[in-house]
């Protein structure tokens, strides 16, 4: 549509280009003596008309001319940018493809032309990690620290994970320092932070990073509980056998993170090996009183000493609760024994193997009967343990 409005516009000034010239009855006297010549005015504007466009087609061809050397280079520069950006494309596409000879030959061709020298450095050295060539990994990454102003942060980052890949986490700790020296915080790097710190056994700062990671959100609650939980544990059992330690670090974890059952088991286990009895019963019914759990239970024996009368106390108001727990009534059944309860102490322990046989109630049960010289009965419960 719009070629055809041009084409009337051209016509019609034609036509009236023409009904002008052939109503037009004016001349022109050109004069150089001794010549003289006379022009119509029509062909004299139509001779100045070819050349001022004869003269615009000379100065265009002269300028042209002249500028051929610098549009020669211009078209090279975008020629080599294009197959430089086209490069690095393809080392990209092999990469996610998988095909990481191809895409580390690409990304050479990329970093050679000098285009965005430092993303195709990492591209690179991750290819060649990928490739398990250590020497042009470490190659690559030299080179791409020669470009920091470009991709600093992405040149660390890149750095950790392969360190942590290669289970270098010393040296994967160092490049994450420098990350966090330099203000990086965001949530990869504290993931990525929070997974060395793990691996290096660091559990008091994995406990911090798990926490704030909670905080900003990257990790739900239930992603962060047994996380939490598991760094707890590590930590206690760091402070094995040092009951000020252990004691310390319990009071210190927040009321929320102390729900778990299984924390208190092995707090109190730990106590008791360290020998603080008080501490480790104060654990186990706290926990107890808050969320039921028989193996918790089970433990609330071991202790020896103290006042056992008030434990079974404690046990027997559980048992109005929790009658029909095998666990507890071995419990029962030993803090019996301890106290000499003897016939107290028979009839738990023979009510727990009534609802869960375990070869420790028949090993107590023997142990008892043996106390009381009922040595063939006994014998009996010894046997049925060794079958267990």
């Amino acid at each position: 549509m719009r070629l055809l409005l041009w084409l009337l516009t051209l016509a019609a000034l034609a036509v009236g280009l023409a009904l002008a010239a052939r109503y037009n009855d004016g001349y022109a006297l050109l004069v150089l003596p001794p010549w003289r010549a006379e022009l119509s005015l029509n062909l004299l504007i139509l001779i100045e008309i070819v050349a001022f466009l004869l003269l615009y087609l000379v100065l265009r061809a002269v300028a042209n001319t002249l500028a051929l050397p610098q549009t020669v280079r211009a078209y090279r520069a975008r020629r080599r940018r294009e197959q430089a950006e086209r490069a690095l494309a393809d080392a990209l596409r092999y990469y996610f493809e998988g095909r990481y000879g191809h895409a580390l030959k690409s990304a050479g061709l990329a970093y050679d032309a000098g285009y965005a020298p430092g993303l195709a450095a990492l591209l690179a050295a991750r290819c060649a990690h990928a490739l398990h060539e250590e020497a042009r990994e470490a190659e690559w990454l030299a080179r791409a620290a020669t470009h920091d102003l470009e991709s600093r942060n992405a040149r660390l980052m890149t750095e950790a994970q392969l360190l942590l890949d290669g289970r270098r986490h010393q040296e994967a700790q160092a490049v994450l320092d420098q990350l966090a020296a330099g203000g990086l915080r965001h949530i990869a790097a504290l993931r990525l932070a929070l997974k060395n710190r793990r691996a290096l056994g660091d559990w008091r700062e994995a406990l911090r990073l798990i926490r704030l990671l909670e905080k900003t959100r990257a990790l739900s609650a239930e992603q962060a509980t047994p996380l939490k939980l598991r760094a707890h544990r590590e930590n206690l059992r760091a402070a094995a056998m040092d009951a000020v330690a252990l004691n310390s670090y319990w009071s210190g974890i927040p009321a929320p993170e102390r729900r778990s059952p299984s924390l208190h088991l092995d707090a109190a286990r730990l106590l008791i090996a360290a020998g603080d009895c008080p501490a480790a019963q104060r654990i186990i019914e706290a926990g107890l009183d808050q969320e039921w759990d028989s193996e918790l239970a089970a433990v609330y024996a071991e202790c020896q000493g103290g006042d056992i009368l008030g434990r079974i106390a404690r046990a027997e108001a559980w048992l109005q609760r929790q009658p029909r727990d095998a666990q507890l009534l071995l419990t029962l059944g030993r803090l019996c024994r301890q106290q000499r309860l003897w016939g107290k102490a028979q009839s738990y322990l023979e009510a727990s193997l009534s609802l869960l046989p375990t070869r420790l109630a028949h090993v107590e049960l023997a142990q008892l009967l043996d106390q009381l010289e009922r040595g063939n009965e006994a014998e009996r419960h010894y046997r049925a343990a060794a079958l267990l």
